[in-house]
């Protein structure tokens, strides 16, 4: 099979690389948003009179709104232009973000919230497309290793800086933060960006609006991500909520995807899964949203509450994988210009799988602080090899008039990756600990001798220490609690992990389905 036909390549009249800082600049902002204000919740239910639950609505809200516009991008810059598109959606963006600063109360924050999910929810689809236009396929692999720093570095940032700026000031300085970030980008896209003549060919061709895939897509995407979100704090299928949300999810999103494959005007263009390369780096990239999401979630959250670190002493944990993080992107985008796609990206799963079931091998309740820092390191260390090449191979044989619509789409996996990572988490590791507790319960058994000893030392250490024996007692059988639970849910942060690696070992095989590219010779599919 050959790659369709070559289009001309237009080129813009400002230097690439300017366009590419600020397009990263726009969409860096946006992803900052989906986890700087996580450490803020407190705070806030505190300033707007509400509970913590009810609090974390302003997490979800967003997820919610920006998830329901990615896959919509293609559709929209069809109607309004991209410059124009991206430029409304910064604007939004800014202005909401103001907005969310000075809210009064919890409901119009939450108003606020859904504003500024939706306006972001075009800026990393468009971030991605405009630089796919930008570039030619040779060079492509370089500009993605730039822009992937936002989809990697931002959820790193993100809880240190709103941390920061919460302690320091307020937490309306998360939101506030914004706004100056946002002007300055607004400038300059206005400035240096410009639409490719195809993209005119496009918007002249007229646009008909799909009420009802866009129905169907908002009202699945929507149960999906409430559902995602709030599983685990409502027992899941034990809760007749998440029950109806999952079917509403399911029901919506197949007939979303029936009705589109057969619409003349498609508001999400799902036949672009026919192309084994698109689909392959879709499932690629949410995978990788999962894994990603997942360790990072869980190795701040390890030592913070169950080896007692402070935030700050975790976040300069995962400093050192973002230092890495910033010095290999652009080495990877070097390496797209020589070796294929494919191969890279076995190479990155390898290392992602083995960082994985070394974690598993080392994690323990004493682990230190430079064991831990290493792990974050390793764990993080195949993360450029997939982000570049994985983005660098979904656009292998799609015609320039795709680009958007898939930026779009491949944005959507990776976000929704990023929150079935995070449910998948928080479930397992709850989950895993209530068996693993049940399983070491008969090691602390009143006829097991060794326990009996443990207890008679204990009890006795602390009546040396000036407790009476009663209180003596009290206290070990506490202590000697405390220690079984940390002990089972070290033991489910382990299964947890050995899971990841097993996905990531998977992820490794379906690599060589992808198709040959032709590393610096444009990026299209060699002939078979």
């Amino acid at each position: 099979m050959t790659a369709p036909a070559a289009h001309p390549y237009w080129r813009p009249t400002h230097n690439p690389w300017l366009i590419t800082v600020v397009v990263s600049m726009a969409a860096f902002m946006e992803v900052l948003d989906t986890s700087i204000a996580n450490v803020a919740l407190p705070h806030i239910a505190g300033a707007t009179s509400a509970s913590y639950d009810e609090s974390t609505w302003v997490l979800t809200s967003y997820l919610v709104a920006n998830a329901i516009v990615l896959p919509l991008a293609g559709w929209l810059v069809s109607i309004f232009g991209r410059k124009r598109f991206f430029m409304t959606c910064i604007f939004l963006f800014s202005v909401s973000s103001f907005l969310c600063g000075i809210a009064p109360s919890l409901s119009l924050l939450l108003f606020f919230r859904v504003l500024q999910g939706a306006a972001g929810g075009g800026l990393q689809p468009m971030a991605q497309a405009i630089l796919a236009d930008t570039f030619p396929p040779e060079t492509r692999g370089v500009a993605f290793s730039l822009y992937g720093v936002t989809a990697v570095m931002a959820p790193l940032v993100g809880p240190t800086l709103g941390g920061w700026l919460t302690d320091n000031y307020s937490w309306r300085w998360i939101f506030l933060i914004n706004v100056p970030v946002g002007a300055l980008a607004l400038v300059l896209v206005f400035h240096v960006l410009e639409d490719p003549p195809y993209l005119a060919r496009v918007a002249r061709g007229g646009v008909k609006l799909d009420y009802i895939g866009f129905a169907l897509l908002a009202l699945g995407v929507g149960a999906l991500q409430v559902l995602l979100d709030k599983g685990q704090q409502e027992d899941w299928f034990g809760s007749r909520f998440i029950v109806v949300l999952a079917i509403v999810a399911v029901v919506s999103l197949v007939a979303m995807v029936l009705w589109e494959w057969f619409h003349e005007h498609p508001i999400v263009d799902v036949r672009m899964f026919k192309n084994l390369n698109f689909t392959s780096s879709s499932l690629m990239l949410l995978m990788l949203g999962v894994v990603y999401f997942s360790s990072l979630v869980m190795m701040p959250r390890f030592l913070q509450t169950l080896v007692g670190y402070t935030g700050e002493k975790a976040g300069l944990v995962l400093s050192a994988s973002g230092i890495l993080l910033l010095a290999m992107l652009p080495v990877v985008g070097r390496l797209t210009e020589h070796f294929q796609a494919r191969y890279l990206i076995a190479t990155g799963w390898a290392l992602i799988a083995g960082s994985m079931f070394i974690s598993a091998k080392w994690l323990d309740l004493t682990i230190s602080f430079e064991t831990a820092r290493w792990l974050r390191i390793l764990q993080a260390a195949g993360l450029p090899l997939l982000f570049v090449p994985i983005t660098l191979a979904a656009y292998v044989g799609l015609a320039p008039e795709k680009n958007t619509s898939a930026a779009g789409l491949l944005n959507f996996m990776r976000n929704m990756g990023s929150s079935i990572g995070t449910s998948l988490v928080t479930t397992l590791i709850a989950r895993r600990a209530q068996l693993h507790q049940v399983q070491l319960v008969p090691h602390v058994a009143k006829d097991n001798s060794t326990f009996q000893e443990q207890i008679a030392g204990l009890t006795q250490a602390l009546a040396n220490a000036g407790m009476t024996g009663y209180e003596a007692q009290r206290q070990a059988l506490a202590r000697i609690y405390q220690s079984v639970l940390a002990q089972a849910e070290t033991l489910a942060y382990i299964d947890t992990f050995w899971l990841l690696g097993g996905a990531s070992v998977v992820m490794f095989l379906l690599s060589f389905a992808l198709k040959r590219n032709e590393p610096g010779g444009g990026g299209q599919v060699a002939a078979h």
